[in-house]
């Protein structure tokens, strides 16, 4: 297995994978065009985040993305996973510990002192999955409300 940066040529299959991930989870449909540009513009754009990918044989079989939060109460950077998805014939096999253990490897030399992510409330087999890699549930619950752009 290797484990890289995602290109600007993995966008279509990130996409894909993504629209995969929210049905799945969250029983959510979205809009392919949408998140295909979504996904290009974090591609294009360091300061958005990145993806980091897992490819077998050359075919990608598990994603992750992380985003950018900066926290003043610790003056450091926090790193989010998001879009963490691993093709469903290929789970159970390591590729989300391999993804997290190249984030980690990376957090010392980006100076990142907390990693999060945040989970639907019905997805089990996601949070077992997290909190058998060392994650454990934070004391804080997450609010939204739509903008004029949404």
């Amino acid at each position: 297995m290797k484990v890289r940066n995602a290109k600007i040529s993995d966008a279509e299959v990130l996409a894909r994978n993504n629209l995969l991930l929210a049905a799945e989870s969250e029983n959510m449909l979205l809009d392919p065009k949408t998140v295909l540009k979504g996904v290009k513009a974090l591609l294009s754009d360091r300061h958005k985040g990145f993806y980091i990918i897992a490819e077998e044989k050359g075919k990608i079989v598990g994603q992750l993305m992380i985003t950018f939060e900066w926290s003043d109460w610790r003056n450091c950077t926090i790193w989010w996973l998001q879009s963490v998805y691993v093709e469903a014939t290929s789970r159970n096999k390591g590729i989300f510990r391999a993804l997290l253990k190249e984030v980690k490897k990376r957090t010392t030399k980006a100076i990142v002192m907390d990693l999060r992510l945040y989970v639907h409330k019905s997805n089990k087999k996601a949070m077992a999955a997290y909190k058998g890699t060392g994650f454990s549930q934070k004391p804080y619950l997450i609010y939204g409300t739509k903008t004029d752009l949404s």
